[in-house]
């Protein structure tokens, strides 16, 4: 069955703690209804650094990555009607990309 990588973009951190709590609750049951479709919960990710060929930029492009998860489903329309399950879609500013991973 394909892997499926999404890739979060945007969205925003809260600073009080008790939403802090209340969006880390809308994750776990996300990732829970996903059951054992979720194979790697993955997690948010730092500030990122951009390589390439020039050199080396303190800067993700435009549009950084803010996190990824792994799952594994049977096909793209699959894995897009999971993804319209993101937490991270509450927020107006973030999206889910979804791309399949191909073995190679």
């Amino acid at each position: 069955m394909p892997k499926f990588i999404f890739a979060y973009h945007g969205g925003t951190v809260p600073s009080d703690p008790a939403e802090i709590e209340r969006v880390i609750g809308l994750w776990n049951d996300w990732y829970a209804e996903m059951g054992d479709r979720l194979i790697d919960d993955g997690g948010p990710c730092g500030k990122s650094w951009t390589v390439s060929a020039s050199g080396v930029v303190e800067s993700g492009g435009a549009n950084p990555l803010a996190g990824y998860t792994t799952v594994e489903v049977a096909n793209q329309n699959e894995a897009n009607e999971l993804a319209k399950g993101c937490p991270i879609l509450h927020d107006s500013s973030g999206s889910v990309e979804v791309c399949e991973i191909h073995e190679v």
